[in-house]
């Protein structure tokens, strides 16, 4: 029983690890507090005897901190001012063809949704709406993604600087079930892939390393029902292929807020929220202009081992950062026995992507900095030796801003986690039959 615990608790590991992209204004500064001029420019390369300079354009949390992420010898380099990161043309037409139909029902929940973008960001009044929170994290949770994501991954440990042993590397992939913006899918089926669909997606995950946990696979769906009323809710399936036991397993989802086993992640804070939107109530609570890594010009993890992280190894300083419009959202959990009394989410507004997050604890002090890594899929880095994010039929330009990295930070015991797939793509599989057979849970009974 112990060593089924142990895969257990690994296995979760691994299916977190997966879940594993505006207007053109004056520069403001955080929480609308009104214009402020940047004293850098873009090709600017910032060390540690500037960094003053970028105060005004980080949430104040970081810059608390920041301790944890700039360091002497940082070369951070001021990239483009709002650069144009539009998603697909695919996506700004389902956005169009749909606009005005979807709607904040009950509870938080999404009502009359069949693809792009639920709604118009330039629409929603910040201050005015009290349903501007659910119209943003859903826009947020519907993001263009491409078919999802297909990547290699390498989750490491970090404890005040020093990496521990403990890792993991393997594979993963998300297949995008509903939601579909391609005209074949869109046109004839109303967005989903297969007739009568009732997931959003399945997610999947073959852990390759280290050795005790290899052969280990994941499969999660994700159920349009998801999108419901928490008392309407359907959550997430998931399935684990243990090797030393040469069986599937199913694992309960109602562990999603507990921090995974020996780790300071929650299986929610993925990508800053990866939950099930319904399950909190959601507030705007401004718009200002960030500065963050929007469009690493990195390569890391899988092309690089050796990357300079900064001494705490949770760190993007030596990378490409630039200035962006957000948004800043506050979830309040609706269940009373959530870790969280609430979290503060950075968003981009025009790729909906999330820049940063801000964890409190119960007694409301601030407890984990969640942040991330980007790419965009129009440019290549040399360790790419070719078009790393190829369009496909449908969708010939993928357009996609995307995160490439996770990494969170617990300020309250300096220990900290950094997810990296920086290789990560949207473009699907060739057929319907290799997606049928990805996505079957019988296909983790054979071990591969």
């Amino acid at each position: 029983m112990r060593l089924i615990a142990l895969r257990t608790r690994t296995a979760w590991i691994a299916c977190a690890i997966l879940a594993l992209g505006s207007l053109a204004l004056p520069a403001s500064a955080q929480e609308d507090t009104g214009p402020s001029t940047p004293t850098f420019k873009e090709g600017d390369v910032i060390g540690i005897d500037k960094v003053d300079s970028l105060k005004p354009f980080l949430p104040e949390e970081f810059w608390s901190n920041r301790d944890f992420f700039f360091y002497e010898g940082m070369k951070l380099e001021i990239g483009p001012f709002y650069r144009d990161y539009s998603p697909a043309e695919a996506y700004q037409a389902a956005s169009a063809k749909f606009a005005g139909q979807a709607k904040i029902g009950p509870g938080a929940s999404l009502e009359n949704q069949t693809a792009g973008q639920p709604f118009a960001m330039d629409k929603i009044d910040c201050k005015g709406d009290p349903e501007a929170g659910a119209k943003i994290i859903w826009n947020f949770d519907q993001q263009w993604e491409g078919d999802g994501a297909d990547s290699r991954f390498y989750y490491s440990y970090w404890d005040r600087g020093e990496e521990l042993p403990l890792y993991y590397e393997g594979t993963a992939k998300t297949v995008q079930l509903s939601r579909r913006v391609e005209p074949e899918f869109l046109d004839k089926q109303g967005g989903d892939m297969f007739r009568g669909e009732r997931r959003k997606n399945a997610f999947g995950i073959e852990v390759d390393a280290p050795f005790d946990a290899r052969g280990i696979l994941v499969m999660t769906y994700r159920y349009k029902d998801s999108e419901k009323q928490t008392s309407q809710t359907k959550n997430d399936d998931t399935w684990v292929y243990v090797p030393t036991l040469r069986r599937v397993r199913r694992i309960s989802s109602a562990q999603r807020t507990d921090a995974v086993s020996g780790t300071d992640f929650t299986f929610d804070d993925l990508r800053s929220f990866s939950g099930v939107a319904p399950q909190y109530s959601w507030k705007c609570l401004g718009e200002m202009d960030i500065l963050a890594p929007i469009n690493s010009k990195v390569a890391a993890y899988p092309y690089k081992k050796d990357h300079n992280f900064g001494p705490y190894g949770l760190s993007y300083a030596d990378d490409r950062w630039e200035l962006r419009h957000a948004v800043k959202i506050r979830f309040t959990p609706n269940n009373s026995d959530h870790p969280y009394h609430h979290k503060d989410i950075y968003i981009d507004k025009q790729s909906m992507t999330p820049l940063y997050s801000f964890a409190y604890d119960r007694k409301e002090e601030l407890w984990k900095i969640i942040w991330h890594n980007h790419r965009w899929s129009g440019d290549n880095l040399p360790e790419d030796k070719g078009a790393w994010y190829a369009g496909w039929e449908g969708v010939p330009v993928p357009s996609d801003a995307r995160v490439i990295s996770d990494t969170i930070v617990n300020v309250q015991t300096g220990t900290g986690n950094r997810i990296e797939f920086w290789d990560s793509h949207g473009t699907p599989l060739a057929s319907k039959g290799k997606v049928r057979r990805y996505i079957d849970v019988g296909r983790l009974t054979k071990g591969r």
